[in-house]
């Protein structure tokens, strides 16, 4: 009687821990869940975050992974629609049992599955939404942003345009939230630094808008030093093509947010106008450090083509992904969290990490104006100057603050 009861004790055991793998994936890697936008327009953006995160995780798993767990990801396309990727988020969350969320394009995608992250405590990278609520007054220990906000950009260029000769400003721009949140986070910022700017008018259009010739019109009337133009996506590379076609690039200079970035550069080839000035996270020609030339050479290899900034975002979210768990010692979402406060990596950009008070990362602005380079069959940034993180990211207290 007795030998039988250990007999089937032993059984149990053995049966019971054989099993146990089989319940959870946890025992063989760790997952990621990508949702983002993987038809239209945004694909210009989104592909190559995840081509840089695919770049990454493809040299951690050659290496032996993340704690001997190699890393696995699943991607969903939300087509640009919050309650698509809202559903997508909760079924990769549920069903696939991934340990990270991560993707985004659409801010109102992204506030949404940051606050089913927060109740359902997954660490959440966000890496190209622009809304400042998915960091200030909607931001939570679990969600991560791997990108500037639109009003972070806006401070940016305030804080190159107050050493500039302008004083009388005009704004003008796409009349939704992104639009206003970076022509606001221009000139607020542009007030404080230059008291002497003041601003003669403000000219708002459509989203989507085809004709700017009104609009361009008015704003030559008037005679403003300078234009802050406050365009995204197609709206980007259309106003460059109208400031061309009708004079407007050389009759006055105007700022817009990445129009000296890749994305937007290389679409028009040598007809991008001469002289926008921009803001980027990055441009893969420049710092010229053996950091960022061995980026490039690895994603041109990869993918022949040069990275934009979408890819620097995906890459470094793999990279920091991959460090947090292994500071954690293990695969477990809180202890993720806490390990990756005041984490520090080495990037094509220098050193940087994601801020504790936010989880915001502390990425370097870049600040020039568009130009032709024999070198290239597109427009570049020159006169590039930097713009340190500190300089344009708001203060903890501000981020405090907006989230009472």
């Amino acid at each position: 009687m007795k030998k039988s009861m250990i007999v089937l004790t032993v059984l149990a055991f053995l049966l019971g821990g054989m099993g146990m793998p089989a319940a959870s994936h946890a025992g063989k890697t760790l997952k990621v869940g990508i949702v983002d936008t993987y038809t239209g327009p945004a694909t210009a953006f989104t592909l190559d975050v995840l081509d840089g995160f695919k770049l990454a995780v493809e040299k951690i798993n050659a290496g032996g992974g993340v704690l001997g767990k190699k890393i696995e990801y699943l991607t969903r396309d939300d087509k640009f629609k919050p309650d698509i990727g809202l559903n997508m988020a909760k079924e990769l969350v549920m069903r696939e049992e991934v340990d990270v969320l991560m993707g985004t394009i659409n801010s109102a995608t992204a506030l949404a599955i940051s606050d089913f992250a927060k109740a359902e405590k997954v660490p959440f990278f966000v890496t190209f939404s622009k809304s400042d609520r998915i960091s200030m007054a909607k931001g939570h220990r679990y969600v991560f942003m791997m990108s500037e906000t639109s009003e972070m950009a806006g401070r940016a260029a305030a804080v190159a345009l107050a050493k500039k000769p302008w004083t009388k400003y005009w704004i003008a721009g796409d009349d939704y939230e992104y639009g206003h949140s970076i022509a606001n986070g221009v000139w607020k910022s542009l007030q404080k630094l230059n008291p002497n700017v003041k601003l003669v008018g403000e000219s708002w259009w459509k989203v989507g808008e085809a004709d700017f010739t009104p609009y361009i019109t008015q704003i030559l009337a008037a005679k403003p030093d300078f234009v802050i133009v406050a365009t995204g996506g197609a709206g980007m590379v259309n106003f460059q093509k109208a400031a061309k076609a009708t004079g407007f690039s050389k009759s006055v200079p105007f700022y817009q947010h990445t129009a000296i970035e890749n994305s937007t550069l290389a679409p028009q080839g040598k007809n991008a106008p001469e002289g926008v000035f921009g803001t980027a996270n990055y441009l893969f020609y420049y710092p010229e450090t053996r950091e960022n030339k061995a980026f490039v050479d690895e994603f041109k290899k990869a993918y022949n083509r040069p990275p934009k900034v979408g890819a620097l975002y995906g890459y470094l979210t793999a990279n920091f992904i991959a460090e947090g768990f292994k500071k954690a010692g293990k695969i477990d979402k809180k202890k993720f969290v806490d390990s990756i406060e005041g984490i520090t990596l080495d990037s094509p950009v220098g050193k940087i990490a994601i801020r504790t008070c936010d989880n915001q990362l502390e990425l370097p602005m870049y600040f020039g104006v568009t130009k032709i380079d024999p070198k290239y069959d597109f427009l570049i940034a020159g006169d590039v100057q930097v713009v340190p993180a500190k300089d344009y990211m708001p203060s903890c207290a501000e981020v405090k603050n907006s989230r009472k």
